[in-house]
């Protein structure tokens, strides 16, 4: 039987030199070189082949088979087999769940008592199906794996069945108890008040014959005197006379014969219309609507007694545990009774027998008693035995799944392979690393010996020309979180620039610009260390969605926690509290005012005087904390930095652009969108810039830049506002910065002008000229070596060549996205596509560098409500002087410190800097459509899938 011992570890690293490590980081600006190789592998050869290489993780292969559907390629059977051993342990997964079993999560060779995999050789124990493992290092096959899965599903299945069948009886035999219990109350109860209504009748029963027997009394008497008066006894009255008399009134009148006339018409009604009754348990919650519905299918014509069951009752269908109601449904009528079987029914509503007997109830209580204790019994040891099963394979199943997931992947990748008529050899072709090709061939070689195959496999790189290479990255655990942000945007083209180099160092600083605090910063920086020294504890304990993403996150968290002290530094704020950690202030009160030392009024009115001409050592100076002018002063100086900061990263993003431009040799596409994008951006916003800068180290400076930049456009090379002023003198003497200021915004605006139809016009103009002379014929040449035997028809325009550059020779240069090449040419979809790009840089130019003061707005949010926080929940509580107000003070704060400002709001700058780098940032040059290199890698196939776990 085939070994399977090499795809549990990965293949041999050789240690990677400081220049190889320099050469990876160096990769990252632009993807790996990819080559397409072809393998010509022996049939017996295939398998081991193909896991080796899924153990190196370097090769991502090519379906040759796209025409036929999965279940017409060859090794359909054997991934429908692996699939079924996926589920087969799936359903031991989810029997471990339910039982509270524990799955050891690593890659274990199946040693410890398990069913599977290598054993102990130091003690003989067997496999639990009679055949002994005292071998060392024995390593299970794929096909053992198979016959053990089966044999196990089946014993657990069957336990699982019988522990669900004892579980089930066990709940209604204790449903049953209750409701013996419960509904026996009821009726007990009734007993005894069917007694006591007795017992009144029958008092009252005797005191109608006592008052009966007085009646008759007296009237025998009576009639007797009568009789004498009448006849007399003397006169020879007949006694029998009398004596039927007297019978007669006694048949009429006696009481007895009433009553028991009455019982006798009375049982012949109820034994006509006997009462009948249901009882079972019903969820407590829904007792209500069962009532309400009881009563209108019956139209009112029921008794409804209930009984809530004290604490939790398992359900036996389903074994949860909920609050259930014992009830008793009294009815007349079959009708009555089918009725309320449905209703029950449709309730989910348990019924259990009701003997009408006392004794009989008695009997049936005390078997259940009796029963109840037996199925505990067995159930416990049904239990024991299910989870002595499952303990075992739990010792083995992560190395099973981690097997048969392997083993799954490694068919489906020979399914993309092409077989030869004589089915002995299959070939494959798949993308590999130019630098890896080495190691792949290596890992070939290998592969071949170990499956002692007769012949060799060819392994041999074959040309890729007209086809796409695939997009790959080598990143490290600090690098792959900001390549998933950049790559959530879209893959980058093959061996194009790679945005991720500057979003790594961007990324954070521009979320520190939105989130500076010093004290807030410390806290994250924290909690960003924390999690990456204890990143292997915390990865092996089960997180959830939000946390996990955190998790995954921990770098880019480090890092933007990082720069968040230190932007908090630079605005000297800790939790909105000034710092003083370079000096109280650069000014000081004026030496001339009698309040210097006290309340120092001439700061209201002359304002407070520089200690000298240098400035603040470091960041915003603190005395600006507090003042009525903090917020004027605060909102232009972030302002102004936004719209630098904004400039700088899109005219990075243009120059990003020109590196593939000259990379894919596409000189029309930098004559005539690079250049004018330049001239552009940095006339309107770069020169803003400019000017801004100027501001700053220009001592006394009061230019207005509104002002100057809308004048620039209404009234090009009046800087000063001449003429509008008193007697036509200038109206802003103070906007003229410069000498020649007017001179050169005038240059400036020609400049932007005649950008936009340079970036409109030329380049459709020349696609069509090249297009048109490549259709009329030119020069043949004998084609590169690597290109094949034969010829090539090239341009004969040398003008062409410099203008257009080699971008024939790339799939995913400039000139193909405007559909010349070996395609039909339209010249007004080539027209409205350049269109389309030019409007959407001017105006892109506009809203893009508007969009980049978010920077500013949410650095003052985040200033302005942490300021709140401090002043109105903790120096509030302080300054109550109660320690009750001190405390709830100060758990107000830290609640909302770290909900809002450490939660949202740090999620909040998270997502506008991510809509910074997708939106102002890479569109300038990222087309992101390329195609991501997907290996087949066994590292990513370890345990058990997310959604069987």
């Amino acid at each position: 039987k085939r070994r399977h011992k090499h795809i549990l570890t990965p293949f041999f690293r050789k240690k990677k030199t400081h220049n190889q490590k320099m050469a990876i980081e160096m990769d990252l600006f632009r993807s790996e070189e990819m080559e397409l190789v072809q393998l010509i592998i022996p049939a017996e050869a295939a398998h081991d082949t193909v896991q080796t290489l899924g153990s190196v993780g370097l090769v991502a292969f090519r379906d040759l088979n796209k025409d036929k559907s999965a279940f017409q390629k060859t090794y359909a059977n054997q991934v429908k087999r692996c699939d079924e051993m996926l589920r087969k342990l799936r359903f031991f997964t989810e029997h471990m769940n339910k039982a509270g079993i524990t799955i050891r999560k690593e890659i274990g060779d199946g040693s410890g008592g398990g069913y599977g995999g290598r054993f102990n050789s130091n003690e003989e124990e067997t496999d639990g199906y009679g055949r002994e493992n005292n071998n060392n290092n024995r390593v299970i096959s794929i096909d053992e794996l198979e016959h053990t899965l089966d044999v196990l599903s089946e014993e657990v299945s069957q336990l699982s069945a019988n522990t669900e069948k004892l579980r089930r009886s066990h709940g209604e035999l204790v449903e049953l108890q209750l409701v013996l219990e419960k509904a026996g109350g009821f009726f007990e109860e009734a007993r005894s008040d069917a007694n006591r209504h007795q017992d009144e009748e029958d008092s009252l029963r005797m005191m109608r014959r006592e008052n009966a027997r007085q009646d008759e009394e007296s009237l025998l008497s009576s009639s007797f005197r009568s009789e004498i008066d009448d006849e007399g006894l003397g006169n020879g009255g007949s006694p029998s006379r009398m004596t039927r008399r007297t019978g007669s009134f006694i048949d009429q009148n006696h009481p007895d014969h009433d009553v028991e006339r009455n019982d006798a018409s009375m049982g012949g009604v109820a034994a006509s219309a006997r009462l009948g009754f249901i009882t079972g348990t019903i969820n407590t919650e829904k007792v209500h609507a069962f009532e309400r519905v009881l009563f209108r299918a019956t139209r009112g014509n029921v008794f409804l007694k209930l009984a809530n069951i004290d604490g939790h009752v398992e359900e036996p269908t389903t074994g949860e545990k909920t609050f259930k109601t014992v009830y008793v449904v009294f009815f007349a009528g079959e009708r009555a009774r089918n009725k309320i079987v449905k209703i029950c029914e449709g309730f989910n509503a348990n019924r259990y027998p009701f003997p009408e007997d006392f004794t009989r109830q008695r009997q049936m209580n005390a078997e259940c008693s009796g029963r109840l204790v037996e199925l505990r019994s067995t159930l416990e040891a049904s239990i024991r035995h299910r989870d002595r099963t499952l303990s075992k394979v739990a010792k083995d199943l992560w190395f099973w799944f981690t097997l048969v997931r392997r083993e799954k992947a490694t068919y489906h990748a020979m399914n993309m392979f092409s077989i030869d008529v004589t089915r002995k050899c299959l070939v494959a072709e798949g993308w590999c690393p130019t630098s890896a090709k080495s190691r792949v061939s290596e890992a070939v070689v290998i592969a071949n010996r170990n499956s002692s195959a007769s012949v060799g496999t060819i392994f041999a790189s074959i040309s890729h020309k007209g086809q796409t290479p695939p997009t790959y990255y080598r990143t490290t655990k600090w690098t792959n979180v900001f390549q998933q942000i950049v790559e959530a945007y879209g893959v980058a083209r093959y061996r194009e620039v790679n945005p991720t180099v500057m979003t790594i160092v961007t990324f954070p600083f521009l979320f520190a610009v939105m989130f500076g605090d010093f004290g807030h910063g410390i806290i994250m920086l924290a909690f960003a260390i924390y999690m990456v020294l204890k990143e292997r504890q915390i990865s092996e304990k089960p997180m959830g969605e939000i946390f996990s993403m955190v998790f995954h996150a921990r770098y880019c968290i480090l890092v933007m926690a990082a720069f968040s002290v230190y932007t908090g530094v630079l605005y000297n704020e800790c939790f909105s509290v000034p710092m003083k950690i370079f000096g109280a202030s650069k000014y000081v009160c004026d030496p001339i005012d009698p309040t210097k030392d006290t309340t120092c009024d001439s700061q209201y009115t002359t304002g407070l005087v520089s200690r000298d001409d240098s400035a603040y050592p470091f960041g915003v100076d603190p005395v600006w904390h507090g003042t009525r002018s903090e917020l004027p002063f605060l909102n232009s100086l972030k302002m102004k930095m936004s719209i630098l900061l904004g400039v700088t990263q899109m005219m990075v993003g243009i120059f990003m652009s020109l590196l593939n431009q000259l990379k894919d040799g596409d000189w029309l596409s930098v004559y005539c969108e690079f250049i004018p994008q330049v001239v552009f951006l940095g006339g309107l916003f770069g020169y803003l810039s400019f000017l801004i800068v100027l501001k700053w180290i220009t001592p006394g400076c009061t230019a207005d830049l509104y002002h100057v930049m809308i004048y620039m456009f209404l009234a090009p090379g009046n800087v000063d506002c001449m003429g509008e002023g008193p007697g036509g003198s200038a109206g802003c003497p103070e906007n003229k910065m410069f000498p020649g200021q007017g001179g050169l915004q005038l240059l400036i605006l020609f400049g932007c002008f005649v950008a936009v139809p340079v970036m409109l016009f030329p380049k459709p103009i020349i696609l069509k000229r090249r297009h048109e002379q490549k259709s009329r014929g030119g020069t043949y040449v004998r084609l590169d070596e690597n290109d094949g035997d034969g010829m090539q028809q090239l341009n004969s325009s040398e003008e062409l060549r410099s203008l257009g550059g080699n971008s024939s020779n790339n799939n995913n240069s400039s000139g193909d996205d405007h559909g010349h090449g070996d395609g039909e040419f339209d010249f007004g979809d080539v027209l409205v596509h350049q269109m389309i790009h030019t409007i959407e840089f001017v105006l892109g130019a506009i809203s893009n560098t508007a969009s980049y003061l978010r920077l500013w707005a949410l650095s003052l949010a985040h200033a302005q409500l942490s300021a709140v926080f401090w002043d109105r929940c903790l120096m509030a509580a302080v300054e109550s002087g109660s320690i009750v107000a001190i405390v709830i003070g100060f758990g107000v704060w830290l609640g909302a410190t770290l909900g809002v400002l450490l939660g949202m709001e740090s999620l909040s700058a998270f997502l506008h800097a991510l809509r910074l780098h997708w939106v102002e940032y890479q569109n300038k040059f990222y087309k992101g459509d390329g195609i991501k290199f997907t290996p087949l890698e066994f590292t990513s196939l370890t345990g058990m899938p997310e959604e069987a776990s």
